[in-house]
């Protein structure tokens, strides 16, 4: 799936520092995998609650298929519930079914849930490429929980691809100080300091936080998209500036000239003292 935030880069650099040497399925690998298969064959729970958290846990775990079958299954036996709907929504996003994602994203608007649902049609928008969407959905996102670093974070990266750098500043920073050793959100603070034009500090946080080169070269990468933005948009403001003073020039010019005084007066109301005051201006 494509990453809203960094944190797609970051994990990737974080699981190469524990890839196993060779090609195959180490034993470590293989009891992994075996642990998953188990934990997709458990009886399911007699509530819903624990239910929905075996299915959360599968989540947790990359099981989303799975998940989906079993997400089917609780609502079968128990019915649709916003919790059941978010894990399904999130499973659909997780396996590449953008618009059923997003359908099931939609039906939590009005739900105590609605927070994650702005929250995932704001990452849905943001894998497409449409940054600026992403940023409204995430903006509504953390109004309604103003306390969730990620949801911030990614506010703040949405803002920035998008090439708005000034407003990406305070949810980044927000983010950074409610979570300050999360590696998605040092990066994505790197990245504003980078956009800004402070690249000595953001490489300082880079070194400070121990973020891998992977990261740092995904930050350097985003901050010339984020560049490339904003000069976009620049020439696109230029552009429309100079479109406004042609049209006013044009208004101007296709102003019909002032009438001769002798067509004008027609339109006086006393044509006897006409004559004398074209005599006078005459004179």
């Amino acid at each position: 799936m494509p990453r809203l935030a960094l944190g797609a880069s970051l994990a990737m650099a974080l699981a190469a520092c524990g890839t196993q040497q060779g090609y195959g399925v180490g034993p470590q690998a293989q009891a992994e995998m075996q642990m998953r298969a188990d934990s997709s064959k458990e009886a399911k729970p007699d509530t819903p609650g624990m239910y929905l958290g075996l299915i959360a846990r599968m989540q947790a775990e990359g099981i989303y298929y799975a998940s989906l079958a079993h997400i089917d299954a609780f609502e079968r036996q128990y019915g649709k519930t916003p919790d059941s709907i978010v894990l399904r929504a999130d499973a659909l996003r997780m396996t590449g079914q953008a618009s059923a994602s997003a359908l099931s994203y939609a039906q939590l608007l009005d739900t105590p849930l609605a927070a994650r649902g702005h929250r995932g049609l704001g990452l849905l928008a943001g894998a497409a490429g449409d940054f600026h969407k992403a940023a409204q959905e995430l903006a509504e996102a953390s109004a309604l929980d103003p306390t969730d670093a990620t949801t911030l974070s990614d506010q703040g990266y949405a803002l920035l691809r998008d090439g708005d750098v000034a407003h990406a500043r305070v949810p980044l920073l927000k983010a950074l100080e409610l979570d300050s050793h999360n590696a998605k959100i040092v990066a994505n603070v790197a990245l504003l300091l980078e956009a800004s034009g402070s690249d000595a500090d953001a490489q300082a946080m880079m070194t400070q936080q121990g973020l891998p080169a992977v990261a740092r070269a995904a930050v350097m990468s985003d901050a010339q998209k984020v560049r490339d933005v904003q000069r976009a948009r620049e020439v696109a403001q230029q552009r429309e500036t100079m479109e406004k003073q042609a049209q006013r020039v044009a208004k101007i010019a296709a102003i019909p000239a002032p009438r001769a005084l002798a067509s004008a007066q027609a339109n006086w109301p006393n044509s006897e003292v006409q004559p004398r005051l074209v005599e006078r201006f005459a004179q």
